[in-house]
């Protein structure tokens, strides 16, 4: 049986990736003492699992808990559980710990840190690389940005949610991390999108897929989009592990960072156009691999009529 281990840990955003970190964490001996979602069928349904409390309220959560992780979906959801006047993380937080998981704006972060601090708490981001099944696993790449001492207080913690901390980086001071994990996230979504282009050139040359793949593979084509997404683009199997929705706002923080730096990205911007242009057309629940339905000849018959427009970060 596994030890119980002394903090008590509060989960934020109940999504494929906190459902099952909060998972691993019970397996582990961690008490998990305190759930939110806005969906509060969702947070009923794990908190019964774990023996939690579904929380209606987020002081609620910080009261019952010392350590918190939020992993919601971007910066406005970020703001409204930290910034409600009538309710908040925040309310409370005397000696908590946040540890904020979103991939979100890297100045949220350091916003954040700033506010928890102001109210006696600390904050610690720690940006995933990972899907659903590392998140489980306890097998997951975090990318950690804040405060040296908040690192290493809740570095036990973060250890065994990965490879044993093989795969535990702290990166720097507060939005550093959320830089490393734009640039992660931009540079995977360009090379789906190129994956895409040149599968969908192979089909329509006639060429075999499945031998076009293991080419791909031996030589310098090959990626881990290859080997994540290379085989759903051909059998059309895009079950979400990462959407594409959220590809879009990933690339598009990668975008505003390299704006507020004057530089241009002409791969990055045609990426994030062809993720956005999935949100529009109602594709925007599938995996990213889905890109490949606006690429394969024949595979998507697109809904606008308006003409084309630039899109700028």
């Amino acid at each position: 049986m596994s030890p119980i281990m002394p903090e008590r840990i509060g989960f934020v955003g109940l999504g494929r990736m906190g459902a099952n970190m909060a998972r691993r964490l019970k397996d582990l001996g961690y008490t998990i003492s305190a759930v939110h979602d806005v969906n509060q069928e969702i947070a009923l349904e794990l908190a019964q699992e774990l023996g939690a409390r579904a929380c209606g309220k987020l002081s609620e959560v910080t009261a019952a808990a010392d350590v918190i992780f939020t992993v919601v979906t971007d910066d406005d959801a970020m703001d409204a559980i930290f910034k409600g006047r009538r309710d908040s993380l925040l309310q409370g937080a005397q000696k908590k710990t946040f540890i904020n998981c979103a991939t979100i704006s890297p100045s949220v972060h350091r916003d954040i840190e700033k506010r928890a601090a102001k109210a006696g708490a600390s904050s610690l981001e720690a940006c995933m690389a990972s899907s659903i099944t590392q998140a489980r696993e306890g097998t997951l790449y975090l990318m950690c940005g804040g405060k040296p001492e908040v690192y290493e207080s809740v570095k036990a913690i973060l250890t065994r949610l990965t490879s044993e901390g093989q795969t535990l980086r702290y990166i720097g001071a507060a939005g550093k991390a959320a830089e490393v994990k734009a640039l992660v996230n931009m540079v995977m979504n360009i090379n789906t999108a190129g994956l895409a282009e040149g599968l969908a050139l192979g089909q329509s040359l006639g060429l075999d897929l499945t031998m076009l793949r293991e080419v791909f593979s031996q030589t310098g084509a090959n990626s881990r989009v290859l080997q994540t997404d290379g085989e759903d683009m051909q059998n059309r199997d895009h079950s979400c592990f990462f959407s594409a929705e959220h590809a879009a706002k990933d690339s598009g923080i990668a975008l505003e960072l390299a704006a507020s730096r004057k530089l241009n990205l002409p791969l990055a911007t045609a990426t994030t156009k062809q993720f956005r242009r999935m949100v529009k057309e109602g594709l925007g629940q599938l995996d990213k691999s889905g890109i490949a339905e606006l690429t394969f000849k024949g595979r998507h018959k697109s809904k606008s009529k308006s003409p084309r427009r630039r899109i700028n970060p």
